[in-house]
């Protein structure tokens, strides 16, 4: 007789597609240890052709020491999920759409690509356990091209001084204008 708390597989779906929000959603708002929490021990990433980690604590290394300041926001959104689960593993392909500021380096990225992810029902819950992507496009933008262009980071994101400081960060795309 099946056991009636066991989770279906729309269940896991379901579970498994709130865990790659909350990857993309902490990546974003630079909350790194709940970052590391969508990711087992062992997960390995590679995203396009250059980056490549084998564990959880060098790939978080990595994101907080790039991506962890206010000079560098991110934005990232992943949709149409095809997501197969066999057992206690699944895997899941993303459509991810993302966008890069570096306001202070007069820099901004965007593109897409598809996201390939494994992932491992532990003892608390689903996690990603292999992940990365292939880009489809790479755009990238000057910023010094867009004159009026200006940057303020909101609340959302938690920024190393965020327990001592309320005020919201700002920086401005063009140096000098003269």
């Amino acid at each position: 007789m099946p056991d009636a708390d066991a989770p279906t597989p729309a269940d896991d779906i379901a579970a498994i597609t709130r865990l790659k929000y909350r990857y993309l959603r902490t990546l974003d708002t630079k909350r790194w240890d709940e970052f590391a929490e969508t990711l087992t021990p062992d997960v390995t990433g590679t995203y396009g052709a250059s980056l490549d980690f084998e564990n959880r604590d060098t790939l978080v290394d990595f994101m907080r020491t790039s991506l962890g300041s206010d000079v560098i926001i991110t934005e990232h959104h992943a949709g149409h999920p095809e997501i197969d689960v066999d057992g206690d593993t699944a895997t899941g392909r993303w459509y991810l759409q993302d966008r890069v500021i570096a306001a202070s380096m007069n820099f901004m990225l965007f593109g897409a690509a598809f996201y390939d992810d494994t992932y491992r029902r532990t003892s608390n819950g689903w996690r990603i356990c292999r992940t990365g992507y292939q880009r489809t496009y790479e755009a990238t933008l000057s910023l010094a091209d867009v004159p009026s262009f200006s940057l303020s980071t909101g609340p959302a994101i938690l920024l190393p001084d965020a327990a001592t400081s309320s005020t919201d960060s700002t920086a401005s795309a063009v140096a000098d204008q003269e």
